[in-house]
């Protein structure tokens, strides 16, 4: 799968425009992602110096990205002819999604299994990672669980 991962308040703490620390398990998880070849694109706001001190902290961790803010490492902005600038990728992983951003541990178990939080609707065949968070003591959430309609 191709993953988009953010950079500030997902891989690091968010302390923008300085690198926060290490959010735990981050790279671990991220590194064995990409042994079980995956994609990943870096996916963050930060451009210019910026962007280049976040890539060589990843770098000097291990991490190489497979893109960094762009759909593949060739894609140039100026010459891009896609109607979108929006990133072809089949998971974005981000503190920003709704319900926050579970633990590296949940995060790499969900992707191993194709998992997710949202609700199964039939509308789509491709994985996906919307973490939206059912409270469990939500009587709503027991009749969607009774119904075998959680993923």
């Amino acid at each position: 799968m191709i993953i988009a991962v953010d950079f500030d308040g997902t891989i690091v703490e968010h302390k923008y425009p300085a690198i926060g620390k290490e959010i735990p398990f981050a790279f671990e998880t991220l590194r064995k992602l990409q042994t079980e070849h995956h994609k990943l694109i870096l996916w963050s706001v930060r451009e210019g110096k910026l962007l280049d001190e976040a890539v060589t902290f990843c770098r000097e961790r291990g991490l190489e990205f497979y893109a960094v803010n762009r759909d593949y490492p060739e894609e140039e902005k100026n010459l891009n002819n896609h109607f979108s600038c929006k990133l072809k990728a089949d998971i974005f992983i981000d503190d920003r999604n709704l319900g926050g951003l579970p633990d590296w541990g949940m995060i790499y178990e969900m992707v191993s299994k194709r998992l997710s939080y949202g609700i199964r609707t039939g509308e789509t065949e491709r994985p996906f990672l919307s973490f939206v968070s059912l409270n469990p003591y939500h009587s709503v959430f027991n009749e969607i669980k009774k119904e075998n309609k959680i993923i």
